[in-house]
């Protein structure tokens, strides 16, 4: 697998793009069964990140385990210091998953081709091109869509290769091993799916959720869209990706753009 490797420093990563980042944030990632365990939703990095409290445009928070999902959106509250904390009876791996509704942004001609070409929306860029618009103000509607691995108990073999299989997402990571039995070699391979279908030349990005100023790695799928990261065996991970397409008969908005993210660790997660 011949993967393209890319190195980012904060001055190549534009704001519309830290501001956009969005993960499922647990306490921690591997508790005990029937302990309730305090989760937030986090978007931002570094200095700008902040908790999204913006319940109302969720459309479905599920926890997938043994072959079901378990609506969450019960317990989700409006003050306090987390936005819910669920109780994983089960012992076993739990997918805890999400889907946001639309919203929209514009920016400048100048931030939103640094966004997009920071993101790697290689199909915008293009879009832009060819229709001459490369000077004008981007607008997009934007959803998001997110996953975190916690681990309940011991580990049961039958629930493992949770780990590995998609949720049906828009845009999905889907893991090729599981984080939590990768052993010695720390290899993390994965694949990008867009619409259930492998996505090639997306940017995915590894970033510490314990120094998250930068991504510690970013790698461009290949053409299966695959992509691999080497994981150190403690901290807390974040890995997210980003794909546009552009929208035709919408008179406000030019692109549909997704934000994808996928959580695990291997430690106390911070709030």
């Amino acid at each position: 697998m011949k993967l393209r490797v890319v190195i980012m420093s904060m001055s190549l990563i534009a704001a519309p793009a830290l501001a956009h980042d969005f993960w499922v944030q647990p306490q921690r990632f591997t508790i005990q069964p029937g302990e309730p365990v305090p989760v937030t939703f986090q978007v931002g990095h570094g200095a700008a990140r902040e908790r999204w409290g913006n319940h109302n445009r969720i459309l479905f928070l599920n926890d997938f385990f043994g072959g079901k999902r378990q609506d969450l959106r019960k317990g989700l509250r409006s003050t306090g210091p987390f936005d819910l904390a669920p109780r994983f009876v089960a012992p076993g791996l739990h997918v805890v998953g999400m889907q946001t509704n639309y919203a929209h942004s514009e920016l400048p001609a100048i931030r939103f081709n640094d966004y997009a070409r920071d993101e790697g929306l290689s199909a915008i860029i293009a879009d832009r091109r060819q229709r001459a618009t490369t000077d004008e103000a981007g607008r997009e509607r934007y959803s998001r869509r997110a996953k975190a691995l916690i681990q309940v108990g011991r580990a049961t073999a039958t629930n493992q290769a949770l780990a590995t299989q998609p949720i049906g997402l828009k845009l999905e990571i889907v893991l090729d091993r599981n984080p939590y039995t990768l052993g010695a070699s720390r290899n993390l391979p994965l694949h990008v799916l867009y619409k259930g279908r492998r996505l090639a030349g997306a940017t995915v990005k590894l970033t510490s959720l314990e120094k998250d100023e930068k991504p510690v790695a970013v790698v461009i799928t290949d053409s299966q869209g695959r992509a691999q990261f080497n994981v150190p065996p403690s901290g807390n991970w974040l890995l997210n990706v980003v794909w546009g397409e552009p929208v035709r008969g919408d008179s406000r908005v030019d692109y549909d753009t997704t934000f994808s993210s996928l959580t695990f660790g291997y430690g106390p997660g911070r709030r």
